[in-house]
């Protein structure tokens, strides 16, 4: 038996073919919207192959393909699919496996606009009842279960307030349920984590996070469990005009190169930089399922090889003047709503304001932090500072 290649070689080599590109070591960007045929007889019978191979610039060039390819390795699934964004991978998931009359189980502490623009406009609007439910529920999903459900969606560790999931239980319940399975997989990307492996049938990612790493891309992703589902999903995005710009997919298989390397750094300076707030009286909680003392290091250890460097903090009770004087003043950290690329950064974030299953009881303001690049004794220099601007201002 052939011995499996290991995740750090796969991001090196997957969706590489040199010889098919006059020797270039990456795929190069296949700019096309119009595919010609040579024969009447192959123009007629494409249909006969949906998606198979590139028929128009929609539903994908060679660079798109070499993107796919590369993701479905590193995930061990099926096939894969690029989306323009994050949000087009979930929005396009979901409305391709989601239809009126049918339900949706999703995690209450999912990322925000999965919440607000999917669930609660998209698919209200296409009569999809969603029920929102606990994180933490684990086997306990089943008593959720009902003859019209059709998906349960997860992310494990779930936004802004990192709670683990215990992926396994769920996916179980899922399929003896005959439920297909979703699964938010960016925090970790697919060299932390692989969802398929845990039972999950869809995984979703946005690549614009940590597979393209700096920051100057929009791009997402799904891999799937089976051919059904990719035919499925592949046919709703096509349908619906999804299309991932060829450009896109070049950054993110530049940033593949690097995404071991640069996500073991991510860890380093997270966990320095978390381990040092934690010891701060300011800081009365820091959420990072990496941290031994975190609720879900457990099922971090059972499911994950590793950190990213996102996590979040709860800050002792105090005013909006506060923060704001700590945060405004910062040197090596920026306000941004993204996160995954080489640079840290820190935004307010809200938990309370994004529940409806559970009740986030936490009195104090809190943060989210990505930990970069940047030596990490600089970033504590300059959070030092930001405490001390926060406790003047209190």
């Amino acid at each position: 038996m052939k011995k499996p290649i290991d995740k750090d070689t796969l991001v090196v080599t997957a969706g590489r073919h040199p010889r098919e590109n006059f020797g270039v070591v990456n795929p190069p960007v296949y700019h096309a919207s119009t595919i010609t045929f040579a024969t009447m007889e192959e123009f007629e019978t494409r249909d006969s192959m949906p998606y198979g191979g590139p028929q128009y610039g929609r539903t994908g060039t060679p660079t798109t393909f070499a993107f796919e390819e590369a993701m479905t390795a590193l995930h061990g699934g099926h096939k894969s699919i690029a989306y323009p964004s994050g949000l087009a991978a979930i929005s396009g998931t979901l409305m391709g496996l989601l239809q009126s009359g049918e339900h949706l189980l999703m995690v209450d502490n999912v990322y925000g606009p999965t919440r607000n623009r999917v669930c609660d406009w998209l698919l209200k609007r296409a009569g999809v009842e969603v029920t929102y439910y606990d994180p933490t529920l684990g086997a306990g999903i089943v008593d959720l279960l009902r003859p019209e459900t059709r998906a349960i969606y997860l992310e494990s560790p779930g936004s802004q307030t990192f709670e683990m999931q215990d992926v396994p239980a769920i996916t179980q319940a899922a399929r003896e349920a005959d439920v297909v399975s979703v699964m938010d997989n960016t925090w970790s990307s697919g060299y932390l984590c692989q969802p398929l492996l845990l039972g999950v049938d869809i995984v979703v990612e946005a690549a614009t996070k940590y597979v393209v790493g700096h920051a100057d891309a929009m791009l997402g992703f799904v891999t799937v469990a089976n051919e059904d589902l990719f035919q499925s999903l592949k046919h709703a995005a096509n349908s619906i005009g999804f299309h991932a710009a060829p450009d896109d997919c070049y950054l993110a298989m530049r940033g593949l190169r690097t995404l071991s390397v640069r996500l073991e750094r991510h860890q380093i300076n997270a966990l320095k930089v978390a381990e040092w707030l934690r010891s701060r009286d300011e800081v009365v909680r820091v959420m990072y399922p990496a941290l031994a003392d975190d609720p879900g290091h457990a099922l971090w250890q059972r499911d994950h090889s590793g950190a990213s460097g996102l996590f979040g903090v709860v800050l002792a009770d105090a005013s909006k003047a506060s923060i704001a004087a700590m945060l405004d003043g910062l040197e090596f950290f920026s306000m941004g709503a993204s996160w995954g690329g080489f640079e840290s950064l820190v935004i307010p974030t809200y938990p309370a304001k994004g529940r409806t299953a559970t009740e986030w009881r936490e009195k104090g303001p809190s943060l989210r932090f990505h930990i970069g690049l940047e030596e990490p004794d600089d970033l504590i220099g300059d959070l030092e500072a930001g405490l001390q601007r926060f406790n003047a201002a209190r």
